[in-house]
């Protein structure tokens, strides 16, 4: 999963990108409200996590100018200003949830994986294709109840494809959402990682749809 983080306090915002990446999700930071707003209009995001407090351009603003050029991956807002009036206008604008500053790294993590979850119609925080089991809260992936031993990487694989079980994942999507911005990859890339997962999974769990992409099987071949 692929996020975009907008927060301008230098400190927080390392230590997010640290543990967002330490959770599985590739991560692009922006610090600059208008650079920010830039980015989500031409970037594919599985979802933003937004400061409202932003030099150039005020979080809100970009939220409301997000939603009104239709871009809808799911977003939380994240603010040191913790008046009601302030969360209404916010959720009323379009965001998906609201945290007030400070907060713990965990309830971060809790309502991000909730919001991409909704946004992909699935409100169980455990993710079901078949006898494919994917545990956001563990980054744990099973296979008819068995535990497979899996990168950080080859993790995001699985979990991206749970979430678009419905369709064909290209490569070219894959290499946009599991890598950051200033990843030097091709789709080579996804290739090879794709080949190393199914060898874990086993024999039919990663279908081929040619000319489409992949997706992903809960039964074997």
């Amino acid at each position: 999963m692929r996020i975009l983080l907008v927060e301008d306090d230098e400190r927080l915002a390392r230590n997010l990108v640290e543990q967002l990446g330490q959770a599985g999700f590739a991560v692009d930071r922006e610090a600059n409200g208008r650079e920010a707003l830039f980015k989500g209009d031409v970037n594919d995001y599985d979802a933003a996590i937004l400061d409202l407090g932003l030099p150039a351009l005020d979080g809100l603003s970009i939220l409301k100018q997000w939603r009104q050029a239709g871009r809808d991956f799911p977003i939380l807002v994240l603010t040191a200003r913790a008046n009601w009036a302030e969360r209404v206008e916010g959720i009323e604008a379009g965001a998906d949830d609201y945290l007030a500053k400070p907060f713990q790294i965990e309830e971060v993590l809790a309502r991000l994986r909730a919001i991409i979850r909704r946004a992909a119609g699935r409100a169980a925080p455990v993710l079901t294709v078949g006898e494919i089991a994917v545990d956001g809260r563990r980054k744990q992936v099973t296979v008819a109840g068995e535990s497979v031993d899996l990168t950080p990487q080859e993790y995001r694989l699985v979990s991206y494809l749970a979430h678009n079980a419905h369709r064909a994942i290209s490569q070219s999507e894959l290499l946009d959402h599991l890598y950051a911005a200033d990843a030097d990859l091709t789709t080579n890339s996804v290739e090879v990682l794709v080949g190393r997962v199914r060898r874990k999974l086993g024999a039919g769990h990663i279908q081929t749809r040619r000319g489409y992409g992949y997706v992903l099987k809960g039964g074997g071949a």
